[in-house]
């Protein structure tokens, strides 16, 4: 991995690249010549502190994010090449941390650290319409595995439990005053990078964003397809839709909602069933300083993404409280604590199951 990231920086620094603070690609050239090319790193280094104190260190396993117990660690960190002209576009990230090492578990070798790795062309000069191949951030929710990026320190339920990340071909549209996007693709499977042994069924995502202002974001991504081999074969369905409201600079609301079939064994007309409602409130009352509160439910009581082995399933409340506070554009300082709330007891105090779960985290998140 380090031999990986020393390479793509000398490469990096042979074609006269530079880093900035805003990560978004511009039409600008070097010198006039050279394409546009953009090298960009983050980091985000954190503490979390359980009040179960778990003795191997090891948070709830539905969580991949922020998740040690009482050691500082390294969440995400990556570095980023970013090529781009009038008609072509490419990505590279390679990463490391806690994130990539529990996320990614079911993947190998160093496809364990790639976070992006993707290239496409436009194949419209007077059309925003891009064919693209690889792998990409996921468009199926309204956070990433980039904490900076999203409104709370620490993931909701939902998306700890959903792809954060999806290979395969993609096709984009974007209409001329960007107010709809829609998008499609063929992918690997949900959240793979290798398809699993024996699994040869299409899958397929698909995403319809709508702006009708700045102040409002509409959005509905799907995942059809099968995460099995094909010889116990269960098709999934699952839709998820969300709005982010900001009415003024200093207030946003994100409401979101997501809902999954998955066949209760091959061939079968029965279908188990989950569904996740989530509410995120964000409040910035000066400037430099950010609040947001957090309300969820996730019930699985079938086990489709989340098993537990009891009699309910995974039915659990969430609730967190965050705050920000951001020095400057390269700096983020966040604290928040968090309380899960299950029907069943499915959460260890030592060696006695309970209902409830207490956390607070803390983090450093830094980018260039």
């Amino acid at each position: 991995m380090k031999k990986m990231i020393c390479t793509v920086i000398s490469m990096a620094c042979s074609l006269g690249m530079y880093a900035q603070t805003d990560s978004t690609l511009k039409n600008e050239t070097i010198t006039g010549i050279l394409p546009k090319v953009t090298l960009s790193g983050y980091a985000d280094i954190y503490y979390a502190y359980d009040f179960a104190n778990p003795g191997s260190h090891e948070r709830p396993s539905f969580l991949y994010n922020h998740n040690r117990h009482n050691e500082v660690n390294l969440n995400l960190g990556y570095i980023k090449v970013a090529y781009a002209t009038e008609r072509t576009r490419a990505n590279l990230a390679l990463m490391a941390g806690t994130y990539a090492q529990y996320n990614l578990a079911a993947e190998q070798g160093l496809l364990k650290n790639v976070l992006e790795a993707n290239a496409g062309f436009k194949l419209l000069k007077n059309r925003n319409l891009w064919l693209e191949a690889g792998v990409f951030s996921s468009p199926i929710g309204f956070e990433s595995a980039v904490s900076k990026d999203c409104w709370t320190l620490t993931r909701s339920i939902v998306a700890e439990n959903s792809p954060y990340y999806l290979s395969g071909g993609k096709i984009t549209y974007t209409t001329k005053n960007d107010k709809w996007l829609l998008s499609a693709m063929y992918v690997n499977g949900w959240q793979r990078i290798q398809r699993v042994p024996g699994n040869n069924t299409p899958n397929f995502v698909t995403q319809v964003m709508f702006k009708p202002s700045s102040k409002l974001t509409l959005n509905y991504s799907t995942f059809i397809g099968n995460d099995k081999p094909d010889t116990s074969k269960q098709m999934r369905y699952y839709n998820n839709l969300y709005a982010i409201w900001q009415p003024t600079s200093k207030l946003g609301l994100i409401l979101g909602f997501d809902y999954g079939l998955e066949q209760k064994s091959k061939g079968s007309s029965e279908y188990n069933q989950w569904y996740v409602p989530t509410a995120i409130l964000r409040f910035t009352p000066i400037d430099k300083f950010a609040v947001a509160a957090r309300a969820e439910y996730y019930d699985d009581e079938r086990g489709v993404i989340i098993t537990t082995g009891t009699p309910s399933g995974f039915k659990t409340m969430g609730y967190s409280l965050n705050l920000d506070y951001k020095p400057d554009n390269n700096l983020l300082l966040r604290i928040e604590g968090r309380i899960f709330d299950s029907k069943d007891k499915i959460f260890t105090e030592g060696t006695t199951p309970v209902n409830q779960n207490y956390f607070i985290v803390t983090s450093i998140a830094v980018s260039i």
